[in-house]
């Protein structure tokens, strides 16, 4: 389940970073991606445990 949640929230926050940005330049956008990504996956790890302990 964690895992599930860490690549769902991952794809979602990635997907976000990069559609703000993507006006600013492919790199830019690649790295906000990266860093959304990042972000993502700790807080859908985080809600899958809080889900189920």
């Amino acid at each position: 389940m964690k895992k599930l949640f860490g690549t769902l929230g991952a794809t979602a926050a990635s997907t976000v970073g990069w559609m703000l940005v993507a006006k600013m330049g492919i790199m830019t956008a690649f790295i906000v991606s990266t860093i959304a990504g990042g972000v993502g996956a700790y807080y859908g790890v985080k809600l899958a445990n809080n889900i189920m302990p």
